[in-house]
């Protein structure tokens, strides 16, 4: 807003006590930003407004204007609270519009199938007289969390005329729970039981989740790290055993592809994609992920699919491997396993974020949706000043954040940037979002841990000293000026990894062999006892 409403907002509160509530109350009524410039045109003059000695009429005065204050930073919570039920509500109309138009594919697939079954024109790819392998995969099982739907999003872009065949090379899955190696009848929502007026929660601390194909995967998508030479020759000598031994087609990325061209023009079999709509379709033609790096390049292969993203199998080559269980010396037979199946996977949650500008006209006007597999941070980038970030978790006002910053990780960034600023270690198949502040100027600032179906809101006040800056992963950093909010919640599309054992066997050999955890002398037991 210009300073010259601000001014003429300041000269209308000039005549006493009742004037400063008629300028508050018409304020009010006309726009929540003008509440909160009359917010700081309150701050402000009781920031200049002289209290001497035992003045009663200046000290009344100051009472009054920090009631006003006060009411006027319970109507900026109030737009707050707006703010974060219009981004819930958009959020579930767009979940909403994407399953009706997950159905109206399947329903439309169906029929040009068996039209074309009835021609002879169509090979369908799952085979056998079982009629439970010939089910068509319908996104739930009996048993199971979800299977083809965690592949698809279900936006129709695919409005080419496609032929049957090339609908059904996507390879199908099945995701089931499991106790101790065996299937269990327990479904996934089915957490809390009722019965005769008892309530009792399943027994889920020793369940994995298992993958099935149902189908053969026949495409392979394979990410690696730059300016690496044994990475480059893995990749060559990976996608020539793909492409041989198993008769798959290999996608890389564009940058990948040129390198093995240079090499040999044996791997003109390699296909990649021109453009970002292409990269938006990857989920629909790409069966595996394969990344050859670190948790760099994993995370750099998520960032590539904004929807439902393949099992993701990670190879080791880089420092730290919180995320890649497999080593690269026995790459064959460990694709051999993953690609023939059962494997066990961990669902690595990501988080959704979107910005939301002051000068929005609306609550619902954001920037694009972010979607981020460790953290998202904010913090004082260069400036000097210390960062003053408003929280709020869902309507409920949480704290003021004066520090650094604040980060906001899932569990699977709980051994990142979180971990290093004092935040606790999480398994990454818990759900949930870790409110961790970065060196807080206070004593008694702990770290959080939020459920997942809350939306976190974090904004800079309008007397933020310096504006703060957001980055999502550890790039796309984004200035947030005064006014400006982040919002953000639990992502519908989490990230399958492939286990080299199970989730946890997975989790506590990272902590182990990559930080080190609780690695002590053992103590000598030839010392003093107790009699």
């Amino acid at each position: 807003m210009a300073p010259s409403k601000l001014d003429n907002s300041s000269d209308t509160c000039e005549n006493g006590d009742s004037s400063v509530s008629n300028c508050q109350v018409d304020s009010g009524l006309s726009h929540s930003l003008s509440m909160i410039h009359t917010e700081k045109a309150v701050e402000e003059l009781l920031q200049q407004t002289p209290i001497q000695g035992n003045d009663d009429h200046l000290i009344e005065f100051s009472e009054a204007l920090r009631t006003v204050a006060k009411a006027l930073r319970r109507a900026a919570e109030g737009k707050a609270a707006a703010q974060a039920e219009a981004v819930e509500w958009k959020r579930r109309y767009e979940l909403e519009k994407m399953r009706n138009l997950k159905l109206e594919d399947k329903e439309q697939s169906a029929e040009e199938c068996n039209g074309k079954l009835e021609n002879g024109s169509c090979e369908t790819s799952i085979q056998g007289s079982n009629q439970e392998t010939a089910r068509p995969a319908k996104g739930c099982t009996e048993n199971g969390i979800c299977s083809h739907e965690v592949l698809q999003n279900g936006e129709s872009d695919l409005g080419s005329n496609l032929d049957c065949n090339k609908m059904m090379r996507k390879a199908s899955f099945k995701l089931s729970w499991c106790c101790k190696g065996e299937a269990s009848e327990q479904h996934k929502h089915d957490i809390v039981s009722f019965e005769r007026g008892n309530i009792t929660t399943a027994e889920r601390s020793s369940k994995q989740i298992s993958l099935k194909w149902e189908s053969c995967p026949l495409t392979v998508l394979i990410f690696t790290k730059p300016n690496s030479v044994s990475v480059r020759i893995l990749c060559a000598q990976m996608a020539r055993w793909l492409k041989e031994q198993r008769k798959m087609n290999v996608y890389v990325e564009p940058r990948v592809r040129n390198e093995l061209l240079s090499e040999s023009s044996f791997f003109e079999f390699v296909q990649t994609w021109k453009d970002d709509a292409e990269v938006s379709l990857l989920h629909t033609k790409v069966d595996v992920v394969v990344t050859l790096g670190g948790d760099g390049t994993v995370l750099w292969a998520a960032s590539k699919f904004k929807g439902p993203i393949p099992p993701v199998v990670a190879f080791s080559l880089g420092s730290l491997g919180f995320m890649t269980p497999f080593h690269s010396e026995h790459y064959k037979d460990y694709l051999d396993s993953i690609l023939k199946g059962p494997i066990s996977i961990t669902l690595r949650h990501r988080l959704q974020c979107h910005l939301i500008r002051d000068s929005a006209k609306n609550e619902i006007e954001t920037d694009e949706q972010i979607l981020v597999l460790n953290e998202v941070t904010i913090d004082r980038g260069i400036s000097s000043y210390l960062t003053n970030l408003e929280c709020y978790c869902d309507t409920s006002f949480v704290t003021l954040v004066q520090g650094d910053g604040l980060i906001l990780s899932t569990t699977s960034g709980s051994t990142a940037y979180s971990l290093a600023a004092g935040g606790s270690m999480v398994h990454p198949q818990v759900p949930g979002i870790l409110f961790t502040p970065i060196c807080p100027h206070s004593l008694s600032f702990r770290p959080l841990i939020f459920p997942e179906h809350v939306t976190i809101r974090v904004q800079i006040p309008f007397n933020s000293r310096s504006p703060a800056w957001a980055s999502f992963d550890g790039k796309d950093r984004r200035q947030l000026s005064p006014g400006d909010a982040l919002m953000c919640s639990m992502a519908p599309w989490p990230v399958p990894t492939a286990c080299q054992v199970d989730s946890t066997d997975d989790f506590f050999r990272s902590i182990h062999e990559g930080l080190h955890w609780n690695l002590r002398k053992t103590q000598s037991f030839d010392g003093p006892r107790d009699v």
